[in-house]
């Protein structure tokens, strides 16, 4: 029976699908409705430190920039794949997470973080993954409880600051009053704590060679470890590219311009692009020669707390840096996993064909002397 529910929740949110042939979004109303089911898993994208200041309750950790594993030289031993299967694997397995799991990648609500999930588990050929839009904000809006908690914290904060201004005064009928009015009041959130969706606190795993897996508290939830088989005749090449590829777009584009059938997306900060801030190791700063340049934050839409745009504001945005369907578009960031998957998974999400992510990105193609940039 609980099978057949989950069957049907998982249905009716795929019923709402947006403007994509593929679905690969979920709104916060359904996914709300699969939080604690069996076979869904939430994903959270963003920083261990986030995650344990605030999470999906009953949820992992998969932070989108560490999924990119190269060496210290940004090599990729596994390209265009972010990891090697067996290490992709071991991770999948640890958080509990099969073949079989309906996945829900989610962020604060800006997108990249969460489409960094999605694009490393659709390069192993997974099926179930969807970024929820709107992320733990969207989520913590739906909670009664928060609500609740909240109140009661704005209330407490006000009720603070009168009892210390009596104990001043020298009011001490008052100050007493009011103090024993502010304890009862952080008892009763103490208790409402408990039943918030949004969670604090953090359990790490050791997953050997400097890696570690991170998940809610056991308190929370009971992590049972998997086994996450990987087949290599499933992995879609569609959402990932390596530099060898994306070396003969740039030739390519370098001899025929905008003529040419291939566009390169930068979606870094300017101050990355000219090459005067460096991350990590990288050896040069700058950017891929005929690179478009589109940030990351033209597809947010920061007015509604979104993680996406409308369908309209989106064509916009592309349609301005003569980004088309008949194109083969790659778009990069410093690895790969965030705002160049924020990128590609808004051109999926329109419908475009052939749009990839660069996996090795700056992190691979600044550290590698043979391949040209600009600044």
């Amino acid at each position: 029976m609980k099978r057949f529910i989950q069957a049907l929740l998982v249905l009716a949110f795929m019923a709402g699908a947006s403007f994509a042939k593929e679905q690969l979004t979920i709104s916060a109303k359904e996914a709300y409705k699969l939080i604690g089911k069996p076979g869904v898993v939430f994903v959270s994208g963003d920083s261990e430190t986030a995650f344990e200041n605030g999470h999906i309750k009953g949820s992992v950790n998969m932070y989108a920039h560490h999924l990119h594993h190269s060496d210290i030289m940004g090599r990729m031993h596994c390209a265009p794949l972010f990891q090697c299967p067996e290490d992709a694997a071991h991770l999948l397995g640890t958080l509990g997470i099969s073949n079989d799991t309906t996945v829900i990648a989610y962020d604060n609500w800006r997108g990249p973080n969460a489409t960094g999930v999605l694009a490393f588990m659709k390069s192993y050929g997974h099926k179930k993954v969807y970024v929820l839009d709107g992320g733990v904000d969207a989520i913590k809006a739906l909670d009664p409880n928060q609500k609740k908690y909240d109140e009661l914290k704005a209330k407490s904060k006000k009720i603070k600051k009168a009892y210390k201004k009596a104990k001043k005064a020298g009011k001490m009928d008052e100050y007493k009053k009011l103090k024993a009015e502010y304890k009862a009041i952080k008892k009763e959130m103490k208790k409402l704590a408990k039943k918030l969706i949004i969670q604090r606190g953090i359990k790490k795993v050791d997953l050997g060679h400097g890696h570690y897996a991170y998940m809610c508290p056991e308190s929370e939830r009971k992590i049972t470890p998997t086994e996450y088989h990987m087949d290599p005749k499933k992995f879609d090449y569609s959402w990932v590219a390596g530099k060898d590829e994306v070396y003969h777009a740039v030739l390519d584009r370098l001899k025929k311009g905008d003529k040419s059938k291939y566009v390169v997306i930068d979606t870094r900060s300017m101050i990355e692009i000219i090459g005067e801030r460096k991350m990590d190791n990288v050896a040069r700063g700058g950017h891929i020669p005929t690179a478009k340049f589109i940030e990351w934050k033209n597809i947010t839409d920061f007015k509604r707390k979104l993680s996406f745009r409308d369908k309209k504001e989106l064509e916009k945005v592309f349609k301005k840096y003569g980004v088309t369907k008949d194109k083969v578009i790659y778009a990069y960031c410093q690895v790969g996993t965030g705002r160049g998957s924020d990128i590609i998974t808004a051109l999926k999400l329109l419908g475009y064909p052939n749009a990839k992510v660069y996996s090795g990105s700056w992190d691979e193609w600044g550290n590698d002397m043979n391949l040209p940039i600009r600044r």
